[in-house]
């Protein structure tokens, strides 16, 4: 393994925590919470692109799975994955995956890391609800409520942020040459 393959490795990993950090900042809603994760999800796809932003993702996944507790709530176990909730953690993975892609085919710009991020919570939002709605056994009507709706607002102000934040920070990390300027083919 070469020396930029171990860093980036690294980057996973760090960014896999930040994700279970930022899923701590909730506010509690009846059936799936507002929480800091897809801002960590869209703030590690723009500093890390697809395959990287993914993998980190999937490292969260796994944490989370064999009970971390990582997920929000302080919650973990591979019972979160099958709940209401863990069709939208499945979907950081897909999100974090296009997002990033999205940036790789374009530029590495705010306003391309706004249209890759909102695409990504579009992704994260189709994925939970379908979940959500299979598994507390709810209509499409009850499931976009519950699933959708209370979070489009704020799913594009964390959008914002996670294009502003990972753009600024990513620029600095080129710089510092902690990370490559590279597009990557997939």
């Amino acid at each position: 393994m070469n020396g930029e393959k171990l860093r980036m490795l690294i980057h996973c990993a760090i960014f896999a925590a930040m994700t279970g950090i930022f899923a701590q900042i909730e506010i509690p809603l009846p059936l799936v919470p507002i929480s800091g994760q897809t801002l960590a999800v869209g703030i590690t796809a723009t500093i890390l692109g697809s395959r990287y932003g993914a993998l980190s993702l999937i490292c969260y996944t796994a944490l989370g799975a064999v009970g971390v507790p990582v997920f929000a709530g302080f919650s973990g176990g591979a019972q979160v994955l099958v709940g209401p909730t863990g069709g939208y953690i499945f979907g950081f993975i897909v999100a974090a995956f296009f997002t990033g892609y999205i940036l790789e085919k374009t530029k590495f710009t705010i306003p391309m890391a706004m249209i890759a991020n909102t695409v990504g919570m579009i992704i994260t939002l189709i994925l939970g609800t379908i979940q959500l709605k299979y598994v507390a056994d709810l209509g499409w009507n009850q499931a976009m409520a519950a699933g959708v709706y209370p979070f489009i607002v704020v799913g594009l102000i964390k959008a914002f942020l996670a294009s502003w934040i990972g753009i600024t920070v990513r620029k600095r990390l080129i710089q510092a040459k902690l990370i490559q300027n590279q597009k990557v083919a997939v």
